[in-house]
């Protein structure tokens, strides 16, 4: 004989039930988003996200790894610098650090400026970002 493992349960209430916890995890998301906007960060925090400007907001930060989060936030403080400078201010290597600039760039968020040998970086604003075109209605894309 086998042992009853309980009441099954009928699939309207299974998908109640899912519908009640998704409500509540946005409640949950929704109170964290209201309350993060509230909330005082530090002075040294607050003065580095009030300079990043259109392209690097506080949520595409938070979107990014934390490694190239870091990356981003020491080219910030700095506003305009080399792989070697982010270095100096992360700690980590020039060479890591040049490759996570290198990452950010290719995504879009910084603009590179080649100087000679120098190859400076720096966020991008809005304004500057690439538009592209829209398609044309009846074209293929």
């Amino acid at each position: 004989m086998q042992k009853a493992r309980g009441p099954k349960t009928s699939e309207p209430s299974r998908v109640e039930e899912l519908r009640k916890r998704l409500e509540r995890i946005e409640k949950k998301l929704d109170f964290l988003l209201t309350g993060a906007e509230r909330r005082r960060l530090p002075r040294k925090h607050a003065e580095g996200l009030e300079a990043i400007g259109g392209v690097l907001d506080v949520m595409t930060l938070l979107s990014l790894p934390d490694h190239l989060r870091k990356t981003a936030l020491a080219l910030i403080k700095l506003g305009r610098g080399t792989a070697e400078d982010v270095a100096r201010e992360t700690g980590r290597a020039r060479a890591i650090e040049s490759a996570y600039l290198n990452q950010l760039a290719r995504m879009g968020y910084l603009k590179r400026e080649r100087e000679g040998k120098r190859v400076y970086f720096s966020a991008l604003e809005a304004s500057e970002l690439e538009r592209k075109p829209t398609p044309k209605e009846g074209t293929i894309t």
